[in-house]
């Protein structure tokens, strides 16, 4: 794959880590406020990207048929990145059943559901037997941050996930990541892009995400670059094979590391009490 140019279908394409990925881009994104979804992410249109408006909590039908009309115009689609998302906050307690769903779907706002795209795309990678889907994780799956379970809860559900379809595409040659996110200086929790949909908010708790804004340590330009040499196996990643889970971010090693370190205490410490409950 290294040397070659790869088609990218990229959701989420108007800011951030999203407006920086792939070589040969088509680029989509949702309308909002007044502008179109061809509109917003003007800067890859600019730069020769194809742009289609597509919002990901339209139906799946809607969404398959778009993928579908994607395709058949600009041909096969070597990478996919789920990348679709933004960030609701709200505690546990304010949550509603909407806003708490743990499935990733249009009832979740903050992380639209992957698999419409995914599915439209699945038997047209089979047939060829390759191709590359991605999808976009968080760090923050792996340490607790108040106010962040609505933003988190649907992550979590594609880390429970995508490992199961790795299993299921990889004897069609079909290679699956999931793109651990730690924090990059994006927009997504920028005043009038961070979303505060719950009607049931208590001052009682305190929302520490506006000191995140404009200080978290990542550069999406640089994080995006990085995915896409690990995706061609070029430059830094020359050799290297495409992991389940891709770790991107200086502040992603310490985070997960610490986790699995804790996680593995606790393990040997209750092993052989806990794990005594077989027959005898």
């Amino acid at each position: 794959m290294a040397g070659q140019q790869l088609t990218w279908l990229v959701t989420g394409c108007s800011s951030g880590l999203g407006e920086a990925l792939g070589d040969k881009v088509v680029a989509t994104a949702r309308g909002s406020k007044g502008v179109s979804g061809t509109d917003r992410p003007s800067s890859l249109k600019d730069a020769g990207a194809a742009v289609h408006e597509l919002d990901m909590a339209s139906p799946e039908e809607a969404i398959k048929k778009q993928a579908q009309d994607i395709w058949d115009k600009y041909g096969p689609i070597d990478v996919l990145v789920n990348n679709a998302g933004y960030i609701d906050i709200s505690t546990f307690e304010e949550m509603t059943y909407t806003t708490s769903s743990s499935t990733p779907s249009a009832s979740t706002p903050s992380a639209p559901s992957p698999s419409p795209p995914t599915r439209a795309l699945l038997p047209h990678m089979r047939a060829r037997k390759s191709g590359t889907i991605l999808f976009s994780s968080s760090v923050g799956t792996y340490h607790a941050t108040p106010c962040a379970g609505t933003y988190v809860g649907p992550k979590g559900m594609i880390e429970g996930m995508v490992p199961v379809l790795a299993t299921e595409v990889a004897p069609f040659n079909i290679r699956v990541s999931i793109l651990t996110y730690g924090h990059f200086r994006t927009q997504v929790m920028a005043p009038g892009v961070i979303q505060y949909r719950n009607p049931n908010r208590l001052s009682e708790y305190e929302d520490e995400s506006a000191s995140w804004s404009g200080n978290q340590p990542g550069d999406p330009r640089k994080g995006a670059e990085l995915v896409v040499e690990a995706v061609k196996g070029e430059g830094r990643c020359k050799g290297m094979e495409l992991p389940l889970r891709l770790p991107l971010g200086s502040d992603t090693f310490g985070i997960v590391r610490n986790t699995c370190q804790d996680l593995m205490r606790v393990w040997d410490q209750w092993y052989g009490v806990t794990s005594r409950t077989d027959f005898e």
